[in-house]
């Protein structure tokens, strides 16, 4: 409890401190936003720190997650290789990064809808709001440090698979995975956008996440490549951004693929990102502006 007081107290100073910075400079500047973005760092740090136990199982489920899938690609052989030699013909190496980069979903979709919903039940979300921070800002730091651990763990699966269980990543296009992750999360991050702005207004019962989560994870090609399913339900993995998320971080780690091998999975990202990011920002100020209409702020 005193962990949880003192994290409020210091977000709630920062911002306040903003506040003033805003009246005396005439706008956000550059430090001012670092500032912010610090202080929602530091409380989510705080807060994921104080319940250890929990934080350090996190680290083991990956090691379990690991270990199963490595044993279970013993047990499947051969069997499909036909369908996993676009990525290099090993099962393993497949679902290694179709469950690594799903972390990144997972945050995506998440992350700031529990940021939202954790500002409701404490109360901090209409004090939050109130202040002249700009939304992208509140978006962006709400969901840093999320971001940031959800590297941490993707790194800890990467690591794990090329020094404990010989995944081949000596010819990656690491450039090419790094502008594809960007893109990765920009794309994936406007759906959470969408998904915090029901958050918002319904408290309770948000559909985006569930919806977007369970179709990405059946379609887009987390489990098992994209062409063992029936022509017609293929069409369905088309208009997700994990497919050509997980198709193009695959082919980048794995085989090392040029950028005009990677650019139909690039320019795709880039434009579920063109579409997909301003339309969130939109529904997002949306809900808000229902929200404050509404006087639901403090509801939950």
């Amino acid at each position: 409890m005193f962990l949880l007081r003192e994290r409020n107290l210091f977000e709630r100073d920062v911002l306040a401190g903003g506040r003033e910075k805003i009246k005396k400079r005439g706008g956000i500047t550059v430090v001012l936003f670092i500032e912010k973005a610090l202080a929602f760092v530091w409380k989510d740090f705080v807060n994921e720190i104080s319940y250890k136990f929990a934080f350090f199982m996190q680290f083991f489920g990956i090691l379990i997650t690991t270990v199963t899938f490595f044993y279970l690609s013993k047990l499947l052989g051969e069997v499909g290789i036909s369908y996993l030699k676009p990525y290099g013909g090993d099962y393993f190496s497949f679902v290694l990064i179709g469950v690594a980069l799903f972390t990144y979903l997972k945050v995506s979709i998440d992350s700031l809808s529990s940021s939202i919903r954790e500002g409701q039940m404490l109360g901090t979300l209409e004090a939050l709001l109130v202040t002249q921070t700009e939304i992208p800002a509140i978006i962006l730091s709400s969901s840093l440090y999320s971001f940031i651990f959800a590297s941490f763990k993707v790194a800890v699966y990467l690591l794990l698979g090329a020094f404990v269980f010989g995944v081949n990543m000596g010819n990656a296009n690491l450039i090419g995975a790094f502008l594809i992750l960007l893109l990765t999360i920009i794309s994936f991050s406007s759906f959470g956008i969408i998904s915090a702005s029901f958050v918002m207004v319904l408290k309770k019962g948000d559909p985006v996440s569930w919806l977007f989560t369970n179709i990405s994870g059946i379609f887009g090609g987390l489990y098992y490549p994209v062409s063992v399913l029936p022509a017609w339900l293929q069409k369905v993995s088309y208009v997700l951004p994990v497919t050509y998320s997980l198709n193009g971080m695959r082919l980048a780690l794995l085989k090392g693929s040029s950028f005009r091998t990677l650019m139909p999975d690039i320019v795709a990202l880039m434009v579920f990102s063109i579409i997909m990011l301003p339309l969130s920002i939109f529904v997002f100020r949306c809900a808000v502006k229902k929200a404050k209409s509404d006087g639901t702020l403090t509801q939950y």
